[in-house]
């Protein structure tokens, strides 16, 4: 295989964090533009593994691609994108980037993170509601990493962010640094742009070789949570393309599936696929209240998740979608009889941490243990060590 595959595993010292000449599959050799180069910037390949979820109906086999262990600061399928758009920004001479996202936006963390890894400043301009725009954000979740790394926050409302649209916010951002004679590249939300949608692309030739290596799984399904539309556009491609052939559902998180069926053709178009994005994906609505907005079904699945199968998926993306996932099963049972799914856990554990207050009465219970004052104290069991915890 020409070039190095951005899937390629760290295993030598000093190749993690570095540049790489990056050659498309074979398959989608005929795609273009293709990326010259790719930064290593994800723990790959990502493992898959056997998923035995709660309430699965019988006759489905679900498996698991554990992308949320692609790396901690940087987890999740934000990674894949970052490792092509970060090597362009290098290429291009950048000193800096800008990118927008939601208040606890992933992708905006992984990004701060990715570039402070490659000596970049980052500019986050993030959405949050009019009654927090002029206060301190805080520091929970994604926003502790943020800052922790240095980033500088942006703050818009939701009804600005809506009125101005994020292209131009992060142009106006980007035309004020050009002003103080920075070089500034921008990163749109998601790292949703053709050039982004070269990590999933590439994640399905990984998939594709894991398959090959084991010699005896095959998947007839993928399952993905959509929430800007760069992973399923690559991943619908990629599948379509190689020799995967499995059908991509994706469960959207925000927006409407059109709006998706719409995004997604134009970034399939920006890489003259000649391909329709009708024909690559099935796209569910499962926005629920809205973006980043949770039911207490929808928790209390995540949490059950959690605690039959020890996988813990983030309420924003993964959990909408594998909650969506089962009801669709349940609806719809002759769709997916017999089907063998591979879930893309798209990470963003840390979100979690915002819904801390939501989550107390589900998450498990505690108590103070029951001593007896009596146990005589034996010798060897360390006894005689406990002065060193008392004041």
């Amino acid at each position: 295989m020409a070039g190095v595959s951005a899937a390629t595993p760290a295993s030598t010292i000093g190749s993690f964090l570095s540049k790489k000449p990056y050659a498309p599959p074979s398959w989608a050799s005929h795609l273009s533009p293709a990326p010259s180069q790719t930064f290593s910037l994800g723990h790959l390949p990502s493992p898959i593994h056997k998923w035995n979820l709660p309430n699965l109906p019988n006759g489905r086999e679900v498996w698991i691609k554990r992308d949320d262990l692609s790396g901690m600061q940087l987890s999740g399928n934000k990674v894949r994108k970052l490792e092509f758009l970060m090597a362009d920004a290098v290429t291009q001479g950048a000193d800096c980037v800008i990118t927008v996202g939601g208040i606890q936006s992933n992708h905006c963390r992984a990004t701060a993170v990715a570039a402070k890894y490659l000596n970049l400043d980052c500019y986050l301009i993030l959405r949050t509601s009019k009654l927090l725009v002029d206060e301190d954000p805080g520091l929970v979740g994604n926003l502790l990493v943020e800052r922790l790394v240095g980033a500088h926050v942006d703050l818009v409302s939701k009804e600005e962010y809506g009125k101005i649209g994020s292209v131009a916010l992060a142009d106006l951002l980007k035309k004020k640094l050009l002003e103080e004679g920075r070089k500034p590249y921008i990163i749109p939300v998601g790292g949703s742009n053709s050039l982004g949608t070269w990590g999933y692309i590439e994640a399905a030739r990984e998939i594709e070789h894991q398959i090959q290596i084991s010699g005896d799984v095959r998947f007839d399904d993928i399952v993905v949570a959509c929430g800007s539309g760069g992973t399923i556009a690559g991943l619908a491609l990629g599948s379509n393309l190689s020799s995967l052939k499995a059908k991509v559902h994706a469960f959207s998180v925000c927006d409407d599936p059109e709006y998706f069926y719409d995004y997604v053709q134009g970034l399939i178009d920006g890489l003259h696929s000649g391909l329709d994005s009708h024909d690559l994906v099935s796209i569910e609505n499962a926005k629920g209240l809205g973006y980043a907005m949770n039911t207490a079904e929808e928790l209390k699945f995540v949490k059950d998740v959690a605690t039959a199968t020890g996988i813990v998926l983030d309420p924003v993306y993964s959990g909408k979608a594998a909650y969506g996932m089962l009801k669709d099963m349940a609806a719809k049972p002759a769709k997916w009889e017999g089907r063998k799914i591979l879930f893309v856990h798209t990470g963003g554990l840390l979100g979690l941490y915002d819904k801390v207050d939501e989550l107390s009465s589900l998450s498990g219970s505690w108590r103070r243990m029951d001593l007896e004052e009596s146990v005589p104290c034996k010798e060897g069991t360390g006894c005689n060590q406990a002065s060193r915890y008392s004041p």
